[in-house]
């Protein structure tokens, strides 16, 4: 066999060495891809809407057994039945997805929350403000995911 054709081969083997490992290199990266996440909207869909007809009498002290928002000026508290006595603080666009991750059995009422309004820590202007903003940013994410709402009075 003449170097020539020696050589010739080795660059054919070569050439289809490359073109296999980009192809493999293709094919590896399009299968990385992470699955998008589930929109939170349609987690709370998966819980039966709200019934009136479950809610307890708060005004007769009765304990509220769904999630319970307290929407304040720099954060949202979130208490559940699921951890009794813990608040979890969140921004405002993190409440509807993790309420999407909330277990069915944390939504006895159904597709229900309670909100207070913690107007105490809204001191200046500007905390009034950030409260109401806080409040639109809320309501209007559980309006679009069709959560029935609970206003609770503070006073």
């Amino acid at each position: 066999m003449s170097a020539g054709n020696r050589l010739h081969r080795e660059r054919r083997r070569y050439s289809a060495l490359a073109t296999l490992s980009v192809l493999l290199l293709i094919c590896a990266c399009s299968h990385s891809k992470a699955a998008p996440k589930p929109d939170s909207a349609a987690g709370l869909l998966a819980i039966p809407a709200a019934d009136n007809s479950k809610y307890p009498d708060l005004e007769k002290g009765r304990h509220w057994s769904n999630p319970y928002l307290i929407i304040r000026p720099e954060k949202i508290g979130l208490l559940t039945d699921l951890a009794p006595n813990e608040e979890r603080l969140l921004k405002p666009q993190e409440v509807l997805s993790t309420l999407g991750q909330l277990p069915p059995q944390a939504w006895p009422y159904g597709r229900a929350v309670a909100i207070l309004m913690d107007q105490k820590r809204a001191n200046s202007e500007q905390q009034k403000a950030a409260l109401l903003r806080n409040r639109g940013i809320v309501e209007g994410d559980l309006d679009r995911a069709h959560v029935a709402i609970r206003w609770i009075s503070n006073s």
